[in-house]
């Protein structure tokens, strides 16, 4: 069964000389008003051939996923119809303001969303061409930790304050495989060398309080790295840490998604952190995909407004004397997303047919580059010109 996240290509934005003519589109490079969009494409973009990925193509392939949360206030659909993917040796990141849907999105990949109050109403977690959303309970626990691993965001939370974190780090190990206090003990000192915890054999029986936000991170993920998976998900794995801990965070994950050849799923708020580390970039809204493209394009070239705010937003040492930028509003509730575009309320590009139709993921040219948005890349560089 053949599948693709983007419409077909002749559903794309079309070709920047591209002729217009009065009809319907949003956008007239020719001079229609913004106000009063009457402009349509009439020369459809040149025909490309794009393969779609075959099932199981990719270690991880996540397809139109779509969770819902039931509360007292109605239905909140925090996640709605989010398609992504990773390979061995690969960092994702995915990208958000609080709310975005993306840790919901970490969790049920993981498969420990509470169910209830949270219901997957529809797509697929395929890994390894195996969908994870239809198996049995009992190989989902198979698949959880030993070939999909988590870091979560507080570690000081996630860490038993009782119990040593050599103890902790091995727990899987002993349950799972069986070895005993000797190797188990052996095989924490090891994994505890391998994310730099320095003089590692003197403090494997040391507790989590006796560790700094940065050394209690990385026996996190020590304790993720126990089983070797072949995909790592590291939800925030810098909160709370000053910028240079965060740095050596980040490049202490990239050096071990080389050394160990996994798929790295980065979740984070802040596009400063991943900038050195991803090699693809999706960013969500509203429990929505709104932009995805490689990391490169992306910081050289944002598609959506909201990834442009968001960069917009980034402090700048070159940029001394400007004030820094936010994005104006807020996200929308869950349970009640406008109609039309849910961006639209804090877009300064936003016109009529956002707040009436919701813009489909289309994709931008021939890369594997998506927006959406309903004007293309060149149409809001004209506005701001």
């Amino acid at each position: 069964m053949s599948y693709s996240p983007y419409p077909p290509h002749d559903q794309r934005y079309p070709a920047a000389d591209a002729p217009v003519v009065a009809g319907g589109s949003s956008w007239d490079p020719g001079g229609a008003s913004w106000d009063t969009p009457t402009a349509a494409w009439t020369t459809a973009p040149a025909r490309v051939t794009v393969t779609p990925p075959r099932s199981g193509e990719h270690l991880l392939d996540v397809r139109d996923l779509r969770i819902e949360f039931n509360s007292r206030d109605g239905v909140a659909r925090v996640v709605n119809g989010i398609s992504f993917h990773v390979d061995p040796g690969e960092t994702l990141a995915i990208l958000g303001e609080s709310g975005s849907g993306k840790s919901v999105t970490a969790q049920a990949v993981m498969g420990i969303l509470d169910t209830p109050p949270a219901v997957v109403r529809g797509g697929q977690v395929l890994f390894a061409g195996e969908d994870l959303l239809t198996v049995a309970p009992e190989r989902r626990r198979q698949v959880r930790g030993q070939e999909i691993a988590m870091v979560f965001q507080d570690a000081l939370s996630a860490l038993n304050p009782v119990f040593p974190v050599g103890w902790q780090i091995t727990e899987a190990l002993r349950s799972r495989r069986g070895i005993g206090k000797a190797d188990a003990r052996r095989r924490a000192v090891e994994l505890m060398d391998m994310v730099q915890i320095p003089a590692a054999s003197q403090r494997v029986d040391d507790y989590p309080h006796q560790f700094s936000g940065g050394m209690r991170q990385r026996v996190m993920i020590a304790m993720a790295l126990a089983m070797r998976p072949k995909v790592l998900i590291a939800d925030e794995p810098t909160t709370a840490l000053d910028v240079t801990v965060q740095a050596q965070i980040m490049d202490l994950l990239a050096t071990l998604r080389a050394e160990l050849e996994m798929a790295l799923i980065l979740i984070t708020h802040d596009l400063g952190v991943v900038a050195d580390v991803a090699d693809r970039i999706t960013v969500m809204y509203a429990g929505r995909v709104v932009e995805h493209a490689d990391v490169h394009t992306l910081y050289a070239a944002p598609a959506h407004p909201y990834t442009r705010g968001l960069l917009a937003s980034v402090p700048r040492l070159d940029h001394r004397g400007h004030g820094l930028h936010s994005i104006a509003g807020t996200p929308p509730n869950p349970t009640a997303v406008p109609d039309g575009c849910p961006f639209h309320p804090r877009c300064p590009y936003a016109q009529q047919m956002c707040r009436m139709t919701e813009p489909a993921l289309m994709r931008i040219g021939r890369l594997d580059r998506a927006s959406a948005c309903h004007f293309p890349p060149e149409a809001l560089d004209a506005r701001i010109a």
